[in-house]
């Protein structure tokens, strides 16, 4: 039981990272981008109020709560520029 507990801040680190790698792909990529930065804040969050974890994995949790949102923000300003562009050619035509 305890050893599966230790293995959630992996994941939520591989969501993070996962969510800032997608942030830069085309077209699904933002969607995506958005997904797992809420994956891997909602398993960080988990992951870091586990008070029996150690303080490396709880630090990891941590981590991806950070790089996380910070995936989530780059794919939510890239939503925010494609809607800005589709305005701005609507408004040319």
């Amino acid at each position: 039981m305890r050893a599966a507990s230790l293995g959630g801040h992996r994941l939520a680190l591989a969501c993070a990272i996962g969510s800032l790698v997608a942030a830069w792909l085309p077209s699904p990529g933002l969607f995506v981008a958005l997904g797992l930065g809420i994956a891997a804040i909602g398993a960080g969050w988990v992951g870091f109020a586990r008070r029996d974890n150690p303080g490396g994995a709880r630090l990891g949790a941590a981590a991806a709560i950070t790089l996380g949102g910070l995936g989530f923000a780059l794919g939510a300003v890239r939503v925010v520029l494609v809607l800005l562009a589709i305005s701005h050619v609507d408004g040319m035509l």
